[in-house]
């Protein structure tokens, strides 16, 4: 039509044209392409229109497209469809916009004019459209095809328009859905969320990393570190802001990676392994360090690489040499070995494998042992094979173990330490490690049964070292009790990230961490069976027993510990960790330093003092606020406090009234964290006061300076504490932490404790008289033995603070009783409780007289130290040889060392005798637990007297069905005999008579019992601060001879094994009606000696029953010879006795007995011929008085006459040579070997004077 308004838009259209190619068009094109354009009018459509042009030297194209979709990047990207379309060189282009809804493009696309175009304008029309069409419009139909129409649009509608411009012009709607299932996550579950992917075009080491994090933007300082140690490099980093309709915001991270070695990043096999790690990473469930290498470099997931690092932090603990980078290094180096090494433990461990494990580990071994040939570098080669090492030496671990069908954080390996190839020593038997994110810990263990306290370490790199330190001194601690020595450390790994508020509950919540890490691989019980426990393989035996105890940093975790336990069901319930709310507060108790105080008193009753009722001066450690320290300080209203120090202050009191300044540290003792500062400065003497420790210096009163014995007027802090540790004063108390005294050849590093270097002294600079040792490791060894050998009395901290593991091995004990009688109805909890709480100070006094006793057998062995040296470097080498004993680590003397003592007559000091007695009493507990003797019914009354007597005799029964019972007699008998016998008692008896040192225990037990040796040495300790020392211990060695005599007597005439309850029957009777004999019976000689001996034991203040009675053990000593005799015949006690003793003295046996006794022993050899010698002798004198009594008709000493007058010839010539002896000024061993033999003689002869035919 030529009128209306279709002709005007025509009219229109044609006159916007582009004027060039309006010239050049054919009409038919102009119509076609004018046509298609009317037609269009006001649609929101994509039209192409195109025409070559006569010489086909390009290609006009019109390009239609809605105007709100049209910006530059769409010119762009048309332009270049239209180039590839038709094969363009080059092309330009025109835009034209006008107040349609649609925007013209005209392009004009050079072309070859000989390229042929095969592609359709409506094929190219629709890839335009696809281009024109929006981002989210495709991003809502992609949605609606993968979540349906309803999920789909409602996604559309929130989180479409949220893609920033920069998103949707860098990637597809396609990627917008992939990206939106992990934004959505993010966002409903507030934590990021991360995906690995490798896009095409990527090269094989590289990938693409994308992270969602919800609310807020990633900080790349706290990314990056995680991207490296996953063994990438990040290449480039684009952030885009995600923003739903409702104001949620998800920020989305993309992270373009390449493997930093270039090696390739082998996606399907560790996309899941690597996400899943990156996330515990982010979520601080794993640590941030090297080893994640592993997860892409070897294909692991977060449990295997947690498994090796753990590995590697326990191998740093036992002083691995190897830094950690270099060990991942090496790792990362060798994937294959580490796979290897991986599946070796995971094929041991696997619950649920089902074919041949011995055999897949075998094969996976021989794998490993030729990878390991194949590895040049020795230094590679020694990490791999320690990784490999430990593997094997690893019994149990929690790795496959799940708590409410959850992996746990923590991680637990049990280790046989005897199989690691490279350990410090001294090596526990076992020990526990346990590893996460947030703690680390260990426990160590000397024994299936025992006991030790957890520590919070503040050593974060060698922290097994302090335990292990910690755990030698409790294993000679523990020689008193029953279990063996153990110890537990932890360190906290992220205390600095804590507010300073939250910093106590991540301790206690590392704590459980670490309990819940040990009980995850104790086995339970349940009635008489062991339950092993859950989804945990083992390679060791049964191991039901572990107990826990508070230490440094844990004194109040006792029941946060027994929760865990009840937590398991454990069976030793709130006996598990001592000291809790039903247990024995050991600091209201006082009995650690009661413990210590024991050992102050035995001290000074060694320089004839009582601290009860002398006054005596003391500098201490500490502060009263202390459970040592301050519970000490209040063991004596005489003490004479000089001066002390802590960590903040020191404090000087010259001359204070002993009753004044023992009220005022009591009203301290009461204040909850007292301090100095709290000291009344009223009741300190002229001259004294308080003073911080970071002031510069000091200035002294004369007074003070007299009462330390200083010179110098002024003084810095460290400067007066080294004085006043070297101050005159008679006792130098520790109550505190740390090491202050070492030896003169010791150097500050070795010594361990750098807080306390610039004060440390040595133990040669001492001047005090006796050291008191509550706290822990206040002197090196070292010291102690520098200190002894000037003449200094101490013993060791082991020995000294032993009360409060006694306390708490008591009091679980005791639970394990009571337990018992609880689940049968014999009691109630409540009342077991009220029964605990009512016997705490009967509980206390036996510990204090395991104290009393150790100290009292150190006293008495000091004594004999240089006559007993050759006895005692036998037992240090039978304990070396066969025990375990490391010399070197206990610091005791090598063989050279001990050769030099012998020429100086010099034994070895106390510090050093208080080791040797805690082994020997350490070994011998185990042989006599490895023995039959626990099982003898006679030594129920051990048992019974371990337990306060209230538990006897209504617990009984309980008692012998304790499930430590056969340990506790073990104990308890073992403790008894080396206390009375001393140390390397049992080797000697060995080397006298042959005798197992089991047999030794029986016949102590019923020596013991025989001459009812109890009552007399409760007699003789009753002496303490009545008598002077020499004396008390002058009638302990006399009841020492006799029952040394006694045992050997007993293991040389009586049949293994010996039944005690058959020898106490034969013999206990008998020698108390030979005492009652007494002296009738003696010879004149005999009567004489035991006169004078009560006499002098009088002159000392002994009193007349204790004097007599000690008096009477020389002549008691021959009672089990006199017994026997009279066993074999028709022959009174009396009648026995009064021959035994009349030919003994009629021909100087008795004189000749103390001559052998007497004789020097130069060595070993020469000390057991003696005693050899001393015993043929005796048993001459008992054959001869059965022969007397058998051959004559006489009666007592007429019977002797009788016999005597018989073999006058052979009697007479015994004379001679007996008075030859007595004319010598010292008769050597030869002659009396002589004399012997010749007395032997007369025990053969019968009535015709000739020897008995064989």
């Amino acid at each position: 039509p030529e009128q209306g308004h279709g002709i005007k838009v025509l009219h229109n259209l044609i006159e916007r044209y582009p004027r060039d190619d309006l010239f050049q068009i054919t009409k038919n094109e102009l119509y076609d392409t004018a046509m298609g354009m009317l037609e269009l009018q006001e649609r929101q459509r994509t039209r192409l229109f195109v025409r070559r042009d006569r010489f086909s030297r390009f290609f006009s194209c019109l390009v239609f497209v809605p105007r709100d979709r049209f910006n530059s990047d769409l010119r762009q990207k048309i332009g270049d469809t239209l180039m590839r379309s038709y094969g363009g060189q080059s092309y330009e282009f025109n835009v034209y916009f006008s107040e349609s809804v649609l925007t013209r493009i005209h392009y004009l696309i050079s072309v070859d004019p000989l390229t042929a175009v095969s592609t359709e304008t409506k094929q190219i029309e629709s890839q335009i459209e696809e281009l024109t069409r929006s981002w989210p419009d495709e991003l809502s139909t992609l949605l609606q095809d993968q979540h349906g129409e309803h999920e789909g649009l409602a996604r559309a509608d929130e989180w479409s328009e949220g893609f920033p411009t920069a998103f949707r012009e860098e990637f597809s709607p396609a990627q917008g859905v992939d990206d939106l299932v992990h934004v959505i996550t993010a966002d409903a579950e507030a934590h990021l969320k991360i995906a690995l992917h490798q896009p095409d075009g990527y090269a094989a080491h590289q990938a693409q990393l994308r992270l969602y994090s919800p609310g807020a933007a990633i900080v790349l300082s706290d990314v990056l570190p995680v991207i490296e140690n996953l063994g990438l490099h990040v290449l480039t980093e684009n952030p885009f802001r995600i923003r739903s309709e409702s104001g949620r915001v998800v920020f989305l991270h993309l992270f373009d990676l390449a493997d930093r070695d270039g090696q390739d990043i082998q996606i399907s096999k560790s996309k899941t392994d690597f996400e899943n790690l990156f996330q515990r990473i982010w979520r601080g469930n794993n640590d941030n360090d090297g080893f994640n290498r592993l997860a892409l470099r070897a294909q692991l997931n977060w449990k295997q690489t947690t498994l090796l690092r753990a590995a590697y932090r326990y191998l740093k603990q036992i002083r691995f040499r190897y830094s950690q980078d270099y060990v991942i290094d090496t790792l990362a180096g060798n994937p294959h070995m580490v796979q290897r090494i991986v599946r070796l433990f995971e094929v041991r461990f696997d619950p649920d494998l089902q074919s041949d494990r011995t055999a897949k580990v075998e094969k996976i071994r021989t794998e490993i042992n030729q990878g390991l040939e194949r590895v040049a570098n020795l230094d590679e080669d020694r990490i791999l094979s320690a990784y490999v090492n430990l593997v094997e030496s690893i019994l149990r671990t929690s790795y496959f173990q799940q708590h409410d069908r959850q992996q746990p954080e923590r991680l637990s390996f049990k280790v046989d330490c005897g199989a690691i190839s490279r350990m410090p020593q001294p090596r526990p038997m076992f020990e526990i490690f346990v590893f996460s994110a947030r703690v680390e810990a260990v426990h160590l263990r000397g024994g299936l049964v025992a006991r030790g306290g957890l520590r919070w370490s503040d050593r974060p790199e060698d922290f097994r070292t302090e335990v292990l330190g910690l755990v030698k001194a409790q294993i000679v601690k523990n020689a008193v009790i029953v279990p063996v020595g153990s110890k537990g450390g932890f360190v906290v790994r992220r205390l600095a990230q804590c507010a300073p508020e939250e910093r106590s509950a991540e301790v206690k919540s590392c704590y459980q961490t670490f309990i819940r890490g040990m009980l995850d691989l104790t086995d339970n019980r349940s009635h008489e069976s062991v339950i092993a426990p859950s989804r945990v393989v083992r390679y060791d035996q049964d191991d039901p027993y572990l107990v826990v105890a508070a230490d440094k940093g844990t004194a109040t975790f006792s029941d946060l510990a027994n929760e865990v336990a009840a937590e398991y069901g454990y069976w030793l319930d709130d006996a598990f960790a001592s000291g809790g709310g039903t247990g024995y507060d050991h600091k209201a108790m006082g009995i650690t330093a009661r413990g210590a105080w024991e050992s102050v008193k035995r001290l000074f009753r060694e320089l004839d003092t009582n601290t009860q009722t002398e006054p005596f001066s003391v500098v201490g450690i500490g502060d009263m606020s202390g459970d040592v320290f301050g519970n000490g300080l209040l063991l004596s209203r005489q003490i004479r406090l000089i001066g002390a120090f802590n960590h903040l202050h020191i404090f000087i009191d010259p001359d204070p009234d002993p009753e004044i300044s023992f009220a005022e540290r009591k009203r301290l003792f009461q204040i909850p964290r007292s301090n100095w500062t709290d000291y009344d400065t009223k009741v300190i003497s002229e001259g004294g006061g308080v003073w911080p420790r970071d002031v510069k210096s000091i200035e002294l009163s004369e007074a003070a300076r007299k009462a330390l014995g200083i010179s110098a007027k002024t003084l810095s802090p460290d400067e007066l504490i080294q004085e006043m540790l070297k101050s005159p004063v008679d006792l130098l108390f520790n109550g505190g932490i740390g090491t202050y005294v070492k030896a003169a050849t010791e150097t500050h590093e070795s010594v361990g404790d750098r807080v306390n270097d610039m004060v440390r002294v040595d133990g040669s600079e001492l001047r005090c008289r006796v050291i008191g040792e509550g706290g822990n490791l206040g002197l090196t060894q070292l010291a102690r033995i520098e200190y002894s050998r000037l003449g200094g009395l101490c013993h060791t901290d082991a020995i000294d603070n032993a009360a409060g593991v006694d306390t708490s091995d008591h009091e679980v004990n005791i639970k394990i009783l009571l337990n018992g009688a609880v689940d049968a109805g014999e009691i109630s909890v409540q009342d077991r409780n009220n029964l605990l709480r009512e016997m705490t100070e009967e509980v206390a006094q036996l510990v204090l007289r395991n104290n009393y006793m150790q100290t009292q057998a150190l006293a008495l062995a000091v004594d004999r130290a240089p006559s007993l040296i050759h006895h005692h470097a036998r037992a240090l080498r039978q304990l070396e040889q066969n025990y375990g004993l490391d010399r070197s680590l206990e610091y005791l003397p090598g063989e050279e060392e001990i050769k030099e003592r012998i020429l100086q007559k010099k034994g070895l000091t106390r510090p050093e005798l208080a080791v040797l007695l805690s082994h020997s009493k350490i070994s011998t507990f185990q042989i006599l637990l490895d023995s039959d003797v626990p099982e003898d019914t006679f030594l129920a009354e051990d048992l019974e007297r371990y337990f306060p007597t209230a538990l006897s005799p209504r617990f009984k029964g309980f008692m012998a069905n304790h499930r430590l019972r056969r340990e506790i007699i073990a104990t308890h008998v073992t403790n008894s005999m080396i206390n009375r016998v001393g140390p390397g008692f049992t080797l000697r008896m060995n080397e006298l008579t042959g005798a197992h040192p089991a047999e030794t225990a029986r016949a102590y037990a019923a020596a013991r019992e025989v001459f009812r040796l109890r009552e007399l040495w409760q007699e003789i300790e009753g002496l303490d601060n009545v008598v002077v020392s020499r004396i008390q211990k002058e009638l302990m060695h006399e009841t020492r001879i006799l029952l040394e005599q006694a045992i050997l007597w007993l293991l040389r005439y009586r049949p293994r094994p010996i039944d005690i309850a058959s020898a106490v029957s034969e013999f206990r009777d008998a020698v108390d009606q030979l005492r009652r004999g007494f002296p009738r019976v003696l010879a004149a000689s005999n009567r004489l000696v035991q006169k004078r001996r009560v006499h002098r034991y009088l002159n000392a203040e002994v009193p007349p029953v204790i004097a007599n009675h000690v008096a009477e053990l020389t002549g008691l000593a021959r009672a089990l010879d006199i017994v026997d005799v009279a066993g074999k015949g028709p022959f009174g006690i009396a009648q026995v006795a009064t021959v035994y003793f009349d030919i003994g003295d009629r021909l100087a046996l008795h004189w000749l007995s103390d001559r052998i006794r007497d004789l020097p022993a130069d060595n070993h050899w020469h000390a057991l011929a003696r005693t050899t010698l001393r015993s043929d002798l005796h048993l001459t004198q008992r054959m001869i008085s059965a022969i007397i009594l058998d051959t004559q008709t006489g009666r007592g000493k007429s019977a002797v006459r009788q016999w005597v007058h018989q073999h006058h010839g052979d009697a007479e010539r015994l004379a001679q040579m007996i008075d030859d002896l007595q004319k010598s000024n010292s008769p050597d061993f030869a002659m009396l070997s002589v004399v012997v033999s010749e007395a032997a003689q007369l025990s053969s002869l019968r009535e015709s004077g000739h020897p008995e035919p064989e």
